[in-house]
């Protein structure tokens, strides 16, 4: 005969989730809650609570900026309901605006931050090289005219090599951003026209970690060279003298994409599964 459970001992709290989300940043004031703001960590969360209540907060990997994208934003909470990878997926469909997809979910152990568990991030910037602007792009892209030819690819591509591996990048972050240490590796960086559409230009970037604008003020330096605006060797210039000015000017936006952030843990039972690549 089973005997029964001991009263007052409370059941096990489930475990945590980790989510990818994808959003269109346009509509929105940034990742990070705002108070009066519309932002993703508030529609998120507000979604998620209409599944649990008791969710207090998320923790993404990412502060992304006002009207910055994303394909792979990650993000954890601590549940008290059990749902499985699956319902958080599908249920959180119900409440997100048109803006906002949770892409996956799987379980992690209750209190796991993305941003501790960070090993490096991939972004990717757009750039439109057209003399009118297409409304199919807008809001999603960097409309630059004077990158029609192969010559100003060339001399972005060229910059970019120089930004590559382990430097002090103290040029190229904002002035609101207070960390004293500014020493970050950049493993790839590379600039390429697409094959399907040659009007768009891709700026791929991966690293172990970035300041706030980092990304955007290196694709301001690199097109920068590219229309001559800069003369070449900026970055290693800017990079030498640790001065902001030395460095282009900060992009906007629209054309940032945070496309993936890799984990020391992605989690257990995640839905749906990834096929094998």
């Amino acid at each position: 005969m089973n005997e029964p459970a001991d009263e007052g001992v409370e059941s096990p709290l489930p475990d945590g989730v980790l989510l990818t989300v994808a959003y269109d940043g346009r509509s929105f004031s940034g990742f990070a809650h705002q108070p009066e703001r519309r932002t993703i960590a508030g529609e998120l969360l507000a979604a998620l609570r209409a599944l649990d209540p008791t969710i207090r907060e998320i923790r993404g990997s990412s502060r992304t900026d006002a009207g910055v994208h994303a394909f792979g934003q990650r993000v954890a909470f601590d549940p008290s309901r059990v749902i499985p990878p699956r319902g958080w997926v599908l249920g959180t469909a119900r409440h997100l605006p048109r803006e906002i997809a949770v892409r996956r979910a799987s379980l992690v152990p209750r209190g796991f931050t993305p941003r501790f568990a960070n090993k490096g991030k991939r972004y990717r910037y757009l750039l439109l090289r057209d003399l009118v602007r297409d409304p199919f792009l807008e809001g999603r892209v960097w409309r630059v005219e004077q990158l029609g030819d192969d010559a100003s690819i060339a001399r972005a591509a060229a910059e970019a090599s120089l930004a590559l591996g382990t430097h002090d990048f103290a040029a190229f972050r904002s002035a609101a951003d207070p960390r004293e240490n500014t020493v970050r590796t950049i493993r790839r960086l590379v600039v390429e026209v697409d094959r399907d559409d040659p009007r768009l230009v891709r700026i791929e970037v991966e690293g172990d970690a970035f300041m706030h604008n980092m990304v955007r003020i290196l694709v301001g330096t690199l097109v920068d060279v590219a229309r001559e605006r800069l003369a070449p060797g900026a970055v290693t210039r800017a990079l030498a003298s640790k001065r902001r000015e030395d460095a282009g000017i900060t992009a906007p936006p629209d054309g940032l994409y945070l496309v993936s952030v890799a984990l020391a843990d992605e989690g257990r039972d995640a839905w749906p599964v990834e096929p094998e690549t």
